[in-house]
């Protein structure tokens, strides 16, 4: 296939497929031809070698703008113009690099380089250079990229292979490493779920709707298809051979203990033999440290959570009348020793924050000595991230440990808030049309703004769209199994419209996940 002028090609095992501005290039179904061929002037011999390769921008956006592609900031970037230096090395085969674009076989790049609006990239500058992010909520946002002695990192640029032998296919333009993979729509998928319902000891009864006798299942068969690109499914084996030696940690409140319950349901199923996946510490133990981790022995791996609803610390403040409870802005919680030696930590916070007596914010919020007599929740939240913030790129090293900052998830109680009579419990189908959607959170928006000004790389889980789809993935009444009549319509009062049902929901954002880690390149999950 020879073409000249724009290319626009998309992913194919053993091809050399990009999106090249003002080009030639000339590519065989077998890979690279043998012969030599030039694109913008670089020389690409018969090994596949490229050397000198210089020219503005590889990828185009819709308006003809030239995009390239990186996350060594804090979200899944669009890098308008960018240069990249790229020292020379060996690739591994099945790595698709580059602007998504699928490298197969022993190809090394030396002298990759491109022209950028924020500055020339070099190897010898370990400050962030600062540049344009469109997500997709549609903000355009400040991006921190950080350049260090070896170049630019390529974490979260390029695309990864997949895990059972078949190549990712773009769609459309965009490729598996370019695109947004929380920008899409849930499709039908009887393949769904991960594990049995009723399989998986370990789920909350308030989560397991199947033991509940939820009486339909539809909400158990859809799959998450991002817009612009192809995600790859969870390998189960895969996830646990890249943990293997590892510690995994979800930090947060109850919605990212349904998010932890859900993926150790997702491996443990991957197990043969159960019993080699066990307890470190029980229930009982939960209840009073806020700590519960399972251990999986072949891997010599574990996967944790530890309760912190707010990540700050929950306090007491003496008051002329007495001690009173607060909210220290400033202090992290003191579960911080439980998973500061960890691997991966995916944190949130957010559900804790509307309720009645932090929205409110009278007589609560501390710093220091100081009690806020009254204190907007959103700047409270602001100041409590801020304080997480400082202490994540004080304590964490985040060229070794893994940061995820998973965002909020929709809730749908309809007639009343959670605490007056709110419900879900007809709903049987997701939202299909977006504008039934809601607004953006506003602390979602707080977060973007925290992050940006962060040293440390954090990939942002940007689940609220997505989330917000699936009126019918909640619990609502199927929070138990009811004796008698009267327990019923008691329940029909007291619905579960925030946290999902498992298998459910959470099992996407669990994929999500593994295709984040695995876009990441990061330590054990760079092939």
């Amino acid at each position: 296939m020879e073409v000249n002028g724009t290319i626009e090609g998309s992913i194919h095992e053993g091809n050399l497929s990009q999106i090249v501005k003002n080009g030639n290039l000339n590519v065989e179904e077998s890979g690279i031809t043998k012969k030599s061929h030039e694109l913008n002037g670089s020389q690409v011999d018969g090994s596949g070698n490229f050397s000198n390769f210089s020219g503005k921008g590889t990828v185009l956006g819709e308006k003809g703008e030239v995009w390239g592609n990186t996350h060594v900031g804090n979200f899944f970037e669009n890098v308008k113009n960018g240069s990249f230096v790229v020292q020379e090395s060996g690739i591994p085969k099945n790595t698709p690099q580059l602007n998504g674009t699928h490298i197969d076989g022993d190809i090394t790049f030396s002298n990759f380089s491109g022209a950028s609006d924020s500055g020339s990239v070099n190897s010898n500058v370990g400050t962030p250079t600062y540049v344009e992010d469109v997500g997709s909520n549609g903000e355009r946002k400040k991006v921190a990229v950080t350049e260090g002695k070896g170049g630019v990192s390529v974490e979260q640029f390029g695309g990864i292979g997949s895990n059972d032998g078949k190549s990712l296919t773009g769609r459309g333009k965009d490729f598996y490493g370019d695109c947004d993979i929380f920008d899409g729509e849930w499709v039908r998928d009887d393949t769904k779920p991960h594990y049995p319902p009723g399989s998986c000891p370990i789920i909350d009864r308030d989560f397991d709707c199947h033991l509940n006798k939820r009486p339909d299942d539809g909400y158990i068969k859809w799959r998450w298809q991002p817009y612009a690109c192809d995600i790859p499914s969870l390998n189960a084996t895969d996830f646990l051979e890249r943990l293997r030696g590892q510690k995994l940690v979800f930090v947060g409140d109850s919605l990212n203990r349904n998010m932890w319950e859900s993926l150790v349901c997702i491996l443990r199923h991957s197990i043969r033999e159960k019993k080699r996946v066990y307890e470190i510490s029980g229930r009982h133990e939960f209840k009073k440290k806020g700590f519960y981790a399972f251990r999986f022995e072949d891997y010599n791996c574990s996967v944790d959570f530890v309760s912190s609803p707010f990540l700050v610390r929950q306090s007491a403040f003496k008051g002329k009348n007495g001690p009173f409870e607060t909210l220290r802005l400033d202090l992290m919680e003191k579960t911080t020793s439980m998973y500061s030696d960890a691997d991966i930590i995916i944190f949130n916070t957010g559900h804790w924050w509307t309720h009645e007596k932090t929205s409110r914010g009278e007589d609560y919020y501390q710093e220091g000595n100081h009690v806020h007599a009254r204190l907007k929740v959103l700047e409270a939240y602001k100041r409590a991230l801020s304080t997480w913030a400082r202490w994540v790129d004080k304590n964490l090293d985040g060229s070794r440990t893994q940061i995820i900052f998973r965002g909020y998830s929709a809730t749908h109680f309809r007639g009343g808030p959670w605490n007056s009579g709110g419900q879900c419990h007809k709903e049987t189908e997701p939202i299909f049309k977006k504008a039934y959607l809601k607004k953006y959170p506003s602390k979602m928006k707080v977060l973007h703004h925290v992050l940006h000004n962060m040293t440390t790389p954090v990939i942002y889980m940007n689940i609220s769209r997505l989330t917000d789809y699936r009126k019918d993935g909640h619990p609502s009444i199927y929070r138990k199994e009811y004796k008698t009549v009267e327990e019923q319509m008691a329940g029909v009062h007291a619905q579960d419209c925030s946290h999902w049902c498992l298998p459910g929901v959470p099992d996407t954002w669990n994929e999500l996940l593994y295709a984040s880690l695995l876009k990441s390149r990061k330590g054990l999950w760079k092939n």
